[in-house]
């Protein structure tokens, strides 16, 4: 009984000793630096997100408000950005499928929206592409009986959201990557 205690006992102070030794290694991607060079949050904060070329009054024209708006809320938080050190270039396109449809009425009862979006990083400094990248989101969402227009209206519009914020949210990850890697 001692024995598989000791046993254990060892194995414990062998993990707590390899948890020790990698502690130094490990540096959170937010974190401030001491070193004097900009941390990641400042890095995302010198991205500009210049609005998408999109027809006003358009339902893209309020998707690319959506994305836009969430975007810059994950890159700059609560505040507004920093002077500009990149420009974030954004095209989409939209999509919407009927999954399953009712037989007695031969209306949809369970619709599919998706959104494929296309981004391009520019560095100010030199006016290149540093990071170019797709993304896509699809989302589906349930139509209440034919009767009710407004709960059909407001479903598809959360969904164009929902949609709207994993593309914001792919986008945003996508760029955290490329400023505290490089790649």
């Amino acid at each position: 009984m001692s024995l598989a205690r000791t046993r254990i006992a060892v194995r414990l102070i062998a993990v707590a000793a390899l948890a020790a030794l990698t502690a130094g290694c490990f540096q959170p991607m937010y974190a401030e630096r001491n070193d004097g060079k900009p941390g990641l949050r400042e890095k995302l904060m010198g991205v500009e997100i210049p609005p998408v070329e999109k027809n006003n009054a358009s339902r893209e024209a309020r998707i690319q408000v959506e994305i836009r708006n969430a975007l810059a809320f994950k890159l700059y938080g609560n505040a507004t950005g920093m002077p500009p050190t990149h420009r974030l270039v954004l095209r989409f396109n939209t999509t919407r499928s009927s999954l399953m449809i009712d037989q007695a009425t031969a209306l949809p009862t369970s619709e599919n929206y998706g959104i494929d979006a296309q981004y391009n990083l520019i560095d100010l400094a030199t006016n290149k592409s540093v990071m170019t990248g797709t993304t896509f989101s699809r989302v589906s969402y349930d139509i209440p009986g034919n009767l009710q227009r407004f709960a059909r209206a407001r479903a598809f519009r959360d969904a164009e959201d929902r949609a709207a914020n994993e593309i914001a949210e792919n986008i945003q990850t996508r760029l955290a990557s490329y400023f505290y890697a490089g790649t």
